[in-house]
């Protein structure tokens, strides 16, 4: 199940990394660079306690950061599904939009249907799964978009990893801040 809630922080919180004027900074991973920023103990807490209470289950965070793409940087499609973290396989993800946005044009985070594999890979093989990422994420053509949940501050998206998604689009002229979390549910 995918879900949305807006108005997800408490305004303390929101304003605290609003005036938060730290650099992102680049992590590579292989072939791939994402620009991030960690958050504070009390900014992930809030987060778990309030997954908690929404889906009345615990959670384990397994990793968390902020993320930022703009214009020339991490302007990728990268259409993916997440997979191993940390040596675990979390169950869901989030995607918390920090900023208001400026554009009049749709963007938020898409859901892809591959043309073979439907909107989950559902084969058994990590070399086929490795190829699918490394030659297809960047070709549209391999993709059917399924839907766009819209960017729009303080807007919290959940949904589980095996689905298909990226950013939308694949490149922003302002800065697309957003908090990243992948979860476990006990």
């Amino acid at each position: 199940m995918i879900y949305f809630i807006d108005n997800f922080l408490s305004q303390e919180l929101l304003d605290e990394f609003l005036q938060d004027d730290s650099e992102f900074f680049e992590f590579p991973t292989g072939d791939k660079s994402f620009w991030v920023r960690l958050p504070s103990d009390k900014f992930n807490q809030y987060v778990i306690s309030e997954i908690e209470r929404i889906e009345n289950k615990k959670v384990k965070n397994i990793l968390s950061f902020f993320r930022e793409a703009k214009e020339g940087q991490d302007n990728d499609w990268r259409i993916h599904n997440d997979s191993i973290i940390l040596n675990e396989q979390p169950d869901r993800a989030i995607v918390l939009f920090m900023e208001s946005e400026e554009s009049e044009e749709l963007n938020g985070t898409a859901f892809w249907e591959h043309k073979k594999y439907g909107d989950i890979y559902k084969g058994n093989s990590t070399e086929e799964y490795d190829r699918l990422l490394l030659e297809e994420s960047e070709k549209r053509d391999s993709w059917t978009l399924k839907s766009v949940i819209g960017y729009k501050q303080n807007r919290l998206l959940s949904y589980p990893c095996r689905y298909f998604h990226s950013k939308y689009p694949k490149e922003f002229k302002e800065p697309r801040r957003v908090f990243v979390m992948f979860y476990k549910v006990n």
